[in-house]
């Protein structure tokens, strides 16, 4: 893979993670406050956003994918006007989309709150439906730039996004709470925070767009003037999107029927509805969330593999396909390995630290964790797979996995829940088996179809060797860090010596990656921003 070729990829990453523990960051400080302010207004609120997050994937799952590879492919062939034409036919087919799911949500919100049984949500609701119009128009530029491989309007309009949806979402809500005393009012307030987000973030990448016209008129000017037929064009955005959007919303709807599965078969069981409730919380309340965060930086490895990929598979080249796919499975063993270790060996204390008010949920939710570690890494691989057959015009390949890895889960799932000593884990048990499943599926495709071959010491022993010693060090300072403090406040112990832990695991992890060779300085001088880092690693470790 050329030096260019792979900074750009690698910038790429960088860029979208760092805009996503942002943007975790920022919802983490609505989500606190809010439940605190709104108590059980936050049902009204769960509500919308649960109906919201269904109908916004029609949007922002498959679209931005199809923009973003077919622009990476124009732009390498030098056919800088059909990119734009991409770029214009694909922003009126998501104005469709967004005015659709506008109406339904909009219009329909009575009837859509009465049909999942909370008729109070029907406000929050309709105040959430703006963003339904603005967020595919969003994402239509979002597909633009990525397919340029530029990911900074992305990050920055994103943020942004995050920032107004938090402000505008929070102070609204704090004024009906406390002002009114409206806990509908509070919630639906809450909910239009998306809204004034979605119109913010299309306004600070329109006007990026805007800002760069005349560059990108210039290309125009000098490049290949023949376009592809509009209608011709939809064709194929659509042939990309549809898989992408049915892959996605198989794990929501999935996602459902777990939930029905579990509450049913452990009451089938002998379990009381109160019990239940609590297992399943401690499944989808306390452990999910965290076991989300990983997916920030595997994602952005994810989403940066297609343009990087589609721009050489369309010139048929070969070489340069095979080493982006095996960077990009480097890179993603390289940030999956150390988050599921260390949330699977730091499972409690991590817990305790984020609900320190729920200690004895918490030691029960840990086995849980525990196991969805484990996932962590099985997902992390199969979202590097299912980008790479994207990128290389296998979209409805990785669909048919996951909907295969999802019939396993489901079956795992019913059996081992009904198992009086395993219980709720039956559920992140179907979980493992569903992503191990479509895990090991992507992985004969991409073989099939590119032929590559992994270094396996390179992409996978190097950086388990590294995060398993990591793992040890940060459980070693952890316990260590809890016999110093054991005068002080169990939360207070707990938080220091688990903050502690994780900051001094990540300087660890860093030099031992370097010191296994998972990557060289020479690799690290052609990331972006990486050669003050290498030459930091040359100092302390020996070549």
């Amino acid at each position: 893979m050329s030096d260019s070729n792979e900074k750009k990829f690698l910038k790429g990453a960088a860029i979208l993670a760092g805009a996503g523990v942002m943007i975790k960051l920022l919802g983490a400080v609505f989500r606190i406050p809010l439940t605190n302010w709104i108590g059980d207004g936050m049902t009204y609120y769960s509500v919308a956003y649960a109906i919201y997050g269904t109908l916004v994937v029609i949007g922002t799952a498959g679209v931005p994918v199809a923009i973003s590879r077919l622009v990476s492919e124009s732009i390498v062939q030098k056919r800088y006007r059909n990119a734009h034409k991409i770029f214009h036919v694909a922003t009126l087919l998501l104005l469709g989309v967004g005015t659709v799911c506008f109406i339904i949500c909009f219009f329909g919100a009575d009837i859509i709150a009465r049909a999942v049984g909370s008729p109070k949500s029907a406000l929050a609701v309709r105040a959430m439906a703006p963003a339904l119009f603005f967020v595919p128009l969003f994402s239509s530029f979002r597909g633009f730039f990525n397919g340029r491989q530029n990911m900074n309007p992305t990050a920055i309009s994103e943020i942004t996004e995050q920032l107004v949806r938090c402000g505008v979402g929070l102070s609204l809500a704090y004024v009906f709470a406390f002002h009114s005393g409206d806990m509908v009012k509070a919630a639906a307030g809450a909910s239009f925070g998306a809204s004034a987000g979605a119109i913010a973030g299309l306004a600070v990448i329109a006007l990026i767009f805007l800002l760069n016209h005349k560059v990108f008129r210039q290309k125009i000017e000098c490049g290949d003037p023949m376009v592809e037929d509009g209608k011709y064009l939809a064709k194929k955005i659509t042939m990309i999107a549809v898989p992408i959007i049915i892959g996605c919303e198989i794990m929501p709807i999935m996602t459902l029927i777990d939930t029905s599965i579990v509450m049913n078969v452990l009451q089938q069981t002998g379990w009381s509805r109160a019990a239940t409730e609590h297992m399943y919380s401690l499944y989808g309340g306390y452990c999910n969330p965290i076991i989300a965060f990983p997916q920030i930086f595997t994602q952005a490895v994810a989403v940066s593999l297609v343009p990087a990929i589609s721009r050489n598979f369309a010139v048929n080249n070969a070489t340069e396909v095979n080493e982006t796919i095996k960077l990009g499975y480097r890179t993603t063993m390289i940030m999956g390995f150390p988050c599921a270790f260390g949330l699977f060996f730091l499972a409690e204390p991590i817990l305790k630290l984020l609900y320190f008010e729920q200690p004895e949920s918490c030691r029960e939710a840990a086995p849980i964790m525990m196991l969805l570690a484990i996932g962590v890494i099985f997902l992390a691989h199969m979202q590097t797979s299912t980008s790479v057959l994207q990128a290389i015009g296998k979209q409805m390949i990785p669909v048919r996995n996951l909907a295969i890895g999802c019939v396993f889960k489901v079956f795992v799932t019913y059996f081992t829940v009904g198992v009086h000593v395993i219980n709720v884990k039956g559920a992140a048990i179907g979980t493992l088996v569903a992503y191990f499943v479509a895990m090991t599926l992507n992985d004969l495709s991409v073989h099939k179809y590119t032929g590559v071959r992994h270094n396996i010491s390179l992409t996978y022993v190097r950086p388990l060797i590294a995060a398993l010693l990591m793992a040890a060090w940060a459980l070693g300072v952890y316990k260590g860090m809890m016999i110093l403090l054991a005068g002080h406040s169990g939360n207070m112990a707990n938080a220091l010596s688990a903050a502690v832990a994780i900051l001094t695991a990540m300087v660890i992890y860093v030099i031992l990656i370097f010191a296994v060779r998972a990557i060289t300085p020479e690799e690290l001088e052609r990331m972006p921003g990486g050669g003050r880092f290498a030459r930091l690693a040359n100092k302390f470790i020996r070549r």
